[in-house]
């Protein structure tokens, strides 16, 4: 039987698809860019061009799997979703049709990534952030767009379980970061943006950078492998209910900045844009209950991940250069 992975050619799928056919998996890897846009390409697994937004293509993707990890989505950093709300809502097609085409195939797994964007507005006020359980998620206040998307998605990987025993699980992702994704052209994240910039900064010997927002607010950040890890056992485990899957290691962007300028061997002046999207003001995930459940939690230090993000993306541009 075939474990599928949808947005197999995303940063985190790719990660996901590498570690599986490790592990000896047959994997189909599935992503609507082309192939030559993927972050990563296996050879040792079945790749697939689709979109799984289609009907059509999300039940022949199905079919013949014994797990799905649905990770497809229109997403991005915080300068995307919040300039893309239609956007991103849009990936509720996805999320329908590969939970109807997994009950459909008669596939037995299904994972789906969800996101801390989820959490109500309310409890993410303060940099200085009390750390979010998972029952913080109600009474509902998402992230407008990408969070009610997600919300609702949650709920109805719930309902397929109960209506027609597809067995789901679901993570709420914190900030994942890594070597092999988005680093520039408007979906970056923070932790890859900031290295792009240090790195720029550094080759070019213009040590000025711009940051969003007065780089207060304040944020976890996972390592991929941690990442990667904590999604196979969330799957593989008993537990139903959403589950936050994230570091529970809180920074201040400028803190962050401060990590990379001490990697990258140089220091830099801030030029703060307070116009610039900055999402909430502080959030951190609980981990007390992914703790108890699983006997560990993501704890790869953001200097380490970040002395590897950075190394990656430093060469690409050193390389160009």
């Amino acid at each position: 039987m075939t474990t599928l992975v949808t947005g197999g050619g995303g940063f985190i799928g790719g990660h996901l698809v590498a570690d599986l056919l490790r592990q000896g998996h047959d994997v189909r890897s599935v992503d609507v860019k082309p192939l030559d846009e993927w972050y990563q390409v296996h050879d040792g697994a079945e790749n697939v061009v689709a979109d799984c937004a289609d009907a059509s293509d999300a039940h022949k993707a199905a079919v013949g799997t014994q797990t799905i990890y649905n990770l497809a989505a229109d997403m991005g950093g915080m300068g995307f979703i919040e300039n893309n709300k239609a956007e991103c809502m849009l990936s509720v097609l996805t999320s329908t049709n590969m939970l109807v085409a997994a009950r459909d195939a008669g596939t037995q797994n299904f994972f789906y990534s969800s996101s801390a964007c989820v959490y109500a507005g309310d409890k993410q006020t303060d940099p200085d952030v009390t750390a979010l359980k998972e029952s913080d998620a109600y009474p509902a206040d998402p992230e407008d767009g990408y969070g009610w998307e997600k919300l609702f998605s949650e709920r109805m990987a719930r309902h397929f379980r109960e209506d027609f025993g597809l067995q789901t699980r679901v993570a709420r992702y914190h900030n994942v970061y890594g070597p092999e994704g988005t680093f520039e052209g408007g979906r970056e994240k923070a932790p890859a943006a900031l290295s792009r910039k240090i790195a720029e900064a550094k080759l070019s010997g213009h040590h000025t950078i711009d940051v969003w927002g007065d780089g207060e607010q304040s944020r976890s950040f996972m390592y991929i492998d941690d990442c990667v890890r904590g999604t196979q056992e969330i799957l593989a485990g008993d537990n139903v209910e959403p589950v936050n899957l994230g570091s529970s290691e809180l920074v201040t962007i400028n803190q962050m900045i401060g990590i990379l300028e001490q990697i990258a061997g140089i220091t830099v002046s801030k030029k703060h844009d307070l116009t610039a999207p900055q999402g909430v003001r502080g959030r951190n995930s609980d981990n007390t209950f992914f703790h108890d459940t699983y006997g560990w939690e993501p704890s790869i230090s953001l200097r380490d991940g970040l002395e590897k993000t950075y190394a990656w993306i430093y060469d690409i541009l050193a390389a160009r250069a």
